[in-house]
């Protein structure tokens, strides 16, 4: 009898170990933007990768729209362990991520793939102090951003005294180009369109069809102004209590998930547009060459301002900028712009 007690009491821990083991990791990763938006679109395939690769190991649960944390309290939310794992969007800390903001500058990327690309060299290069508390899994960009209007800007001159909404480093860069940048939240663009508040909008052409901008903003101006830079972090201390076969996995995600975001937000800026040319027939603008480089030399300031700033934090500006700039050069002669 106690030879029995004593084989049943080690398959009883035998099967609660199994059990155990089979239940696994369960990580909390918050987003802000809607469910539909890129960034959630990322996230989730970002779940579907890790949950494949680690056999169902580690599971993943997403809260996207702000469900569980907001994009100004998002570091903050993750660093106490409301959430595992949050997506950044760095425009909603200016000046706390200098080295980041790198590629914030009105350099003129045109593909959002070589854009997320170089920040992600970038940042394994540079190791950024601001992100030390934290476990840094990816890092991507918007697309860049354009003019959408309702009336046509042919030229830069046609900007002139138009109010246009716009956030962060674009709203200097309007004022520069003789327009009106009117900063407002996204969810209130639409009826700020309607009752005439702004003409038209500076972002990405994602948004022509996610918000259906395209319906009262028919005319599209390629104007590659900056794209926005986002991270996504993991509470450190959860990261660290991982299986190093876990934490090998999401390090080999780092790079890939970088690459394969900006390649799907291209896909889907290309789609969005053509979309709009099918549902509204929507016409797209294209300024001259040196209408471009005009763009850059009175974009100038903003260039010095980051200069300052990097600087500030202990960074050496000038070489920081020519390695993004270097990096930029050879991911577009190998990918295309």
């Amino acid at each position: 009898m106690k030879r029995l007690l004593t084989a049943m009491t080690v398959l009883a821990l035998v099967c609660l170990t199994s059990a155990v083991a089979m239940a696994g990791t369960t990580l909390t990763y918050a987003n802000f933007p809607p469910a539909q938006t890129f960034p959630c679109v990322q996230m989730e395939r970002w779940k579907t990768e890790v949950e494949k690769r680690t056999e169902g190991a580690v599971s993943v649960q997403t809260f996207p729209g702000s469900t569980l944390l907001g994009p100004k309290n998002m570091m903050r939310g993750v660093m106490t362990g409301q959430a595992d794992i949050g997506c950044l969007s760095l425009a909603y800390y200016p000046g706390v991520y200098p080295a980041m903001s790198v590629v914030n500058l009105p350099v003129a990327f045109t593909s959002t793939e070589v854009a997320s690309l170089v920040m992600w060299d970038i940042f394994v290069k540079y190791q950024p102090k601001e992100m030390k508390n934290v476990k840094v899994l990816t890092m991507f960009t918007s697309a860049p951003s354009h003019v959408m209007s309702k009336k046509p800007i042919k030229t830069l001159a046609d900007l002139e005294g138009l109010e246009l909404r716009a956030s962060g480093t674009i709203l200097q860069i309007l004022q520069n180009l003789g327009a009106q940048g009117v900063g407002m939240p996204m969810s209130q663009t639409p009826e700020a369109l309607q009752k005439g508040v702004v003409n038209g909008l500076v972002s990405s052409f994602d948004v022509l069809k996610d918000m259906n901008f395209a319906e009262i903003c028919r005319y599209e101006t390629i104007t590659n102004l900056p794209v926005y830079p986002f991270a996504v972090v993991m509470n450190k201390a959860r990261f660290d209590s991982l299986p190093e076969d876990v934490k090998k996995t999401l390090d080999d995600l780092g790079r890939e998930q970088a690459a394969w975001t900006g390649r799907y937000l291209d896909d889907y800026t290309s789609q969005a547009l053509a979309w709009s040319k099918e549902k509204y027939q929507v016409e797209v603008l294209e300024l001259t060459d040196a209408e471009h480089a005009e763009i850059k030399t009175k974009s100038a300031d903003l260039v010095e301002a980051w200069k300052e700033q990097a600087t500030k934090a202990g960074y050496d500006a000038d070489a920081l900028l020519a390695d993004m700039l270097a990096l930029k050069a050879k991911y577009e002669a190998e990918i295309g712009n």
